[in-house]
């Protein structure tokens, strides 16, 4: 093949890519900024929130409302999936009115959300008895990254079918990985979020730690956030915890409820997780403090409460 044959071959792929219509079913604190990010790329998108306000700044800014899941998936090609949980993610594929009721044959469905992987392999096996394929593409990255369009995905499923989407998946994130067959990538999830939280409970102690010797909490952090103990969490929410600033990236729900999934599938694998564990006990107590809407690494005022030490 001539390198003009191939140039124009590629052309054609990514024009037919682009001409696939996208729908987005699930339109919170991600959901917001992926389909920001899919409507500056040029893709017609057709969205369906729960809550249908939350629609209203994403048809100002190009998007059609659906009037269901099952009308999103019968006027696009690919629906994109992010809602919070497993219950929900079955609700909007298999429920009433959801996407396998209206979505065509050959069709796709992704789901962005962080659920169980058994989970996922059922509904895609209800869905591919249809004719729809299906990739399980959890996301990491926090609120900016779904902004920012700077993700980091991780899929499970069909190589072809990650390849197919690959410029819906370019326009979202920036770290795109295929990590194996249908369910592996949110068992990848989980493994982001057991280092997550982890990094998340290191890096309160050790606010906490600085905070009762005496030091100034922000050359600290300037200290080791360059060195070894540097990381993504320690650079983001490290200066949000010196400043009382709890508005999240990602909620202590939403957080606890991933790490409910690390503990139900690590049972279910017959593997410990001993510092998830304690991390769940935690959040579960700022969750009956009535802190659940607050940003994840609002978990240092658990430790503050044991302490008696306040970060400020």
């Amino acid at each position: 093949m001539s390198r003009q044959q191939f140039l124009r071959n590629d052309f054609n792929w990514r024009t037919l890519r682009m001409n696939e219509r996208i729908g987005f079913v699930g339109l919170g604190i991600m959901g917001q900024g992926m389909t920001r990010n899919l409507l500056k790329a040029g893709y017609s998108v057709r969205v369906w929130n729960r809550t249908s306000s939350r629609m209203d700044p994403l048809i100002s800014a190009g998007a059609t409302a659906g009037a269901s899941p099952a009308d999103v998936a019968a006027n696009c090609d690919i629906v994109i999936v992010c809602v919070s949980d497993t219950p929900d993610v079955q609700e909007v594929i298999l429920g009433e009115n959801g996407i396998l009721s209206g979505a065509n044959e050959g069709s796709l469905v992704i789901d962005c959300s962080t659920i169980s992987p058994q989970a996922t392999i059922e509904i895609a096996g209800q869905l591919n008895a249809k004719g729809v394929k299906m990739l399980d593409a959890p996301i990491s990255g926090g609120s900016e990254g779904a902004a920012n369009g700077t993700l980091s995905i991780m899929i499970g499923g069909d190589e072809d079918q990650v390849e197919r989407a690959r410029g819906v998946f370019e326009a979202m994130g920036k770290t795109i990985t295929r990590v194996g067959k249908q369910g592996a990538g949110q068992t990848v999830k989980l493994v982001n979020q057991i280092l997550v939280v982890g990094n998340c409970l290191a890096m309160s102690e050790a606010l906490v730690f600085a905070q009762a010797g005496g030091v100034d909490l922000e050359k600290c952090l300037n200290a080791v956030s360059g060195g070894a103990a540097g990381s993504w969490m320690l650079a983001n929410r490290g200066p949000q915890i010196i400043d009382r600033d709890w508005r999240p990236g990602f909620t202590i729900n939403l957080q606890q409820k991933d790490v409910r999934l690390i503990m139900q599938e690590a049972d279910a694998l017959g593997v410990p997780v001993l510092l998830t564990g304690q991390i769940f006990s935690l959040y579960r107590t700022l969750q009956q403090m009535g802190l659940g809407e607050e940003g994840n690494h609002a978990l240092v005022k658990a430790l503050e409460n044991l302490s008696g030490v306040q970060v400020a």
